[in-house]
């Protein structure tokens, strides 16, 4: 199966995290609208929903792209996507006026490793499993 690979690995990209955005969307509508948790988080969910999964395809046909060249595994090749997303991230938050609390940086740097580790770990074993089960691996 050799036609439209990088289709191919821009969808095998976004599976993993639509699935995972629109968990966390149906777990917050649930906590708004039937426990009414007040959480401001309307200004920032555009990002997760929109940007993130087309990010991912974009990173996994970028992988795919560059098969000749590669040098890295799928893993950390996965585990440089939150190095680079993070920045953006937090800009654009800041540039939305979005309050940060002042425990954030301590925050930030005690999770940051975690995140690589699952992103690293989600990327080989997940996102490679649809980067097989289509045909480029």
């Amino acid at each position: 199966m050799s036609a439209h690979p990088y289709l191919r690995a821009y969808m095998a990209g976004i599976v993993v995290p639509t699935v995972f955005v629109l968990v966390i969307f149906a777990v917050f509508c649930v906590a708004r609208f039937v426990y009414d948790v007040d959480v401001p988080i309307e200004r920032i969910i555009v990002f997760p929903l929109a940007l993130v999964p087309n990010l991912w395809g974009l990173w996994n046909l970028l992988y795919v792209s560059r098969h000749s060249h590669r040098r890295l595994p799928l893993g950390l090749h996965g585990a440089v996507l939150p190095v680079l997303v993070t920045p953006l991230a937090v800009g654009g938050a800041m540039v939305l006026g979005f309050a940060f609390p002042s425990s954030f940086a301590t925050a930030f740097l005690l999770a940051f490793p975690i995140v690589l580790v699952v992103y690293y770990v989600i990327w080989k074993y997940l996102v490679g499993f649809f980067n097989e089960l289509l045909g480029i691996a």
